[in-house]
This record gives structure tokens, C-alpha cells and sequence, in this order.
């Protein structure tokens, strides 16, 4: 399966050589995604399906969308503008804008087969942050590259405007034939599908001169890069485990101090530090503590005798034996427990 057409155009002067639409393909694709959902079953993919529609839209444009999103001309990926003025704008839409309808149905086409294999496979939250961190890989080491290219005096991609998903499929095909070890045919030619990505950004380039051959490398790249940190974290998503740990930092000090709340709730002392809550059996206070038959106090396990109330605890032998010897009934009235609550606290 292809990637997708190329993502770049020529430039003269400030004016943007866009290509001529062509049509009818578009209800094409539609019916494509018709038949590759209908085929799933019950597990359709929901993130392939969300950048399947975003592509669909930002290229269609319908009703207001036409005045939100900014033009091709306006969003395309330049790397001089990127880095002399600091359009990051460009930076990260750039992948959603596809230059032609023919652009936009071999991407969508290529994006519809890798994205419902992989979503099936690892999952729809794996697969969106997979896609993000492809979507940012690509797009660093294609800056990072035309820079390169520059300072060594080729200013072609520098200068060169791009748009369109293919460095993302190009980085979603290395991921998705990372394992494999069948053979795919590209062109007539048999190859092992883990070189795929190779061999076809070779032959596009040779029967596709125009496309944008940095964007295409930066893709694969970032599918390289995306591996070797997922083996670098045991196999989990790196930009998952990142946003985690970025998320364990920030809330640290509110969950450091509901621990210290909960503690002191919890931890017992000889003294009491008990809580009263409803009426319940002994068996449903906290480890270590006994709960009152009476006023529903929770007291240390050291004490036999309620805090709260003076009442002598019920399942221990020794101290039903005293509370009887005492000529005490085990039921206090209202009134009382009360005089015994004001004097404990008045002490």
C-alpha cells in the first residue's frame, strides 16, 4: 500500500502554484471507508475515523468553516518561515491541508488501511498518542533537515512550501511493518515489508520528481525514532508515559496532602483520635480501633472503655464482667450521653 502522493509544490516569488482539482473522487472515498467499516464489524476505530473526517473537512471547507480556517497559502509548511519568524501555526496544521482532491484521496485511502490495522491492534488511546508523536517527529527532523540542507548550501526545501499527511503515513508505515516478516509486492518488486517505507520513497521520488522528498524522510525518521523509544520504555507509548509523568509532577503537592489528611484521620492513638459515625457493628471500624455499640465512636484497641461515652466495650469477656459488676444495663440515655460527650470535652 502507498503512502500518499507527495506534500510539496514549487514556488515563484510569492505566489503559490496550487494544482488543478480533479473530481469524482472524493464519494470514491467515501464509499472506501464505507466498505473498510462495514468490514470491521463491531470494532470500528473511532480516532481513524476522527482524522479521516478532519482531512475531509479542512479540505471541503463547508459553510463556516470556509471564514475559521486559515488558506493553504497562509498554513503550508515552510521551514524559513518557521524558523526566521516563528510561524508555528504552520508547523502543526500544515499536515491537515492536502494541495488537490487527488492529494487528499491517496492520503485518506493510505490513512484508512494503516490507521484501522494499528487502532485495531494497539488500542484507540495508543494509537491517537502514536499519531501525535508522529505528527511532531515528522515535522522536527523535516525542519531539522532543511536547516541542515541549508547550511550546506542546497536551499531547495528551505525555501519550498509543503502541506499533507504523507510524512505521518510514512511514519505509521515503518511502525506497522516493524515486526513483519512477510514480503510485500511494491511495483512488481517482492521485498520484505520492513524496508517498504525505503523502497517507496525511492520510487515516488523517481516517477514523482516534485514531491517532497525531505517530508517523506522526515516520516520515516520519526517512525524510527517513535521505535526506539518504545523500546526504550519496555514496550509502553512514550508520549503516554510522558503526559503521565508530566501529570504526576503537577498534582504531586494535592496528592502528597490528601495523603497527610488521610493519615490523620486514620491513625489511632492510645488517647482516642476516633470519628463518630453512624451505628454500626465492630467489625466495620477501621483496623485497630473498636467502635461503640452506643454513640458509634471509633477508640483505640488499647482501651476497653468508650471515650466518647464511658460505655465498656460488648466482646470482651473482662469487661462485660465489669460493666455488669458495675449494675449497668449497657443502654444510656440520650441525656447521658450527652453529660459524658460535654464533660470529655470540657476537660
Amino acid at each position: 500500500m502507498g503512502a500518499g502522493m507527495s506534500s510539496g509544490w514549487r514556488r515563484r516569488g510569492f505566489v503559490v502554484e496550487r494544482p488543478e482539482r480533479s473530481r469524482g473522487l472524493l464519494p470514491l472515498l467515501a464509499l472506501q471507508v464505507l466498505l473498510e467499516y462495514g468490514r470491521v464489524g463491531a470494532t470500528r476505530p473511532p480516532v481513524t475515523a476522527a482524522l479521516l473526517a478532519a482531512n475531509a473537512l479542512v479540505y471541503l471547507r463547508p459553510g463556516a468553516l470556509h471564514e475559521l480556517l486559515p488558506s493553504l497559502t497562509r498554513i503550508s509548511f515552510s521551514p524559513h518561515l518557521i524558523i526566521e519568524y516563528g510561524d508555528w501555526m504552520r508547523f502543526f496544521l500544515s499536515p491537515f491541508y492536502h494541495l488537490s482532491e487527488t492529494h487528499l484521496f491517496y492520503n485518506m485511502t493510505s490513512l484508512l488501511w494503516k490507521g484501522i490495522q494499528l487502532e485495531t491492534s494497539m488500542g484507540s488511546a495508543e494509537f491517537a498518542s502514536m499519531v501525535a508523536a508522529l505528527l511532531g517527529l515528522s515535522q522536527g527532523i523535516t525542519l531539522l533537515l532543511s536547516k541542515g540542507l541549508l547550511l550546506l548550501g542546497d536551499d531547495t526545501s528551505y525555501f519550498s512550501h509543503a502541506a499533507g499527511f504523507s510524512g505521518v503515513l510514512f511514519g505509521m508505515k515503518v511502525v506497522l511493518n516493524a515486526w513483519s516478516d512477510d514480503f510485500v509486492y511494491l511495483h512488481g518488486m517482492v521485498i520484505p515489508s520492513k524496508y517498504a517505507a525505503w523502497a517507496e520513497l525511492i520510487l515516488i521520488q523517481a516517477f514523482i520528481p516534485d514531491t517532497s522528498f525531505i517530508g517523506h524522510l522526515g516520516g520515516i525518521l520519526a517512525g524510527l525514532v517513535y521505535l526506539w523509544l518504545k523500546r526504550s520504555f519496555n514496550g509502553s507509548d512514550p508520549l503516554t508515559l510522558l503526559i503521565s509523568s508530566v501529570t504526576k509532577v503537577v498534582t504531586w503537592p494535592v496528592r502528597f496532602a490528601q495523603k497527610m489528611l488521610r493519615s490523620f484521620r486514620l491513625q489511632g492513638r492510645i488517647t482516642g483520635q476516633g470519628r463518630v459515625g453512624h451505628r454500626a457493628s465492630a467489625r466495620e471500624a477501621p483496623r485497630g480501633m473498636w467502635r461503640c455499640s452506643t454513640c458509634t465512636y471509633d477508640n483505640s484497641a488499647a482501651t476497653d472503655i468508650c471515650e466518647m461515652c464511658s460505655t465498656v466495650q460488648e466482646n470482651r469477656a473482662f469487661s462485660q464482667r465489669r460493666h455488669h459488676q458495675a449494675g449497668s444495663n449497657g443502654e444510656l440515655s440520650v441525656d447521658e450521653i450527652r453529660r459524658r460527650r460535654r464533660q470529655r470535652f470540657e476537660r
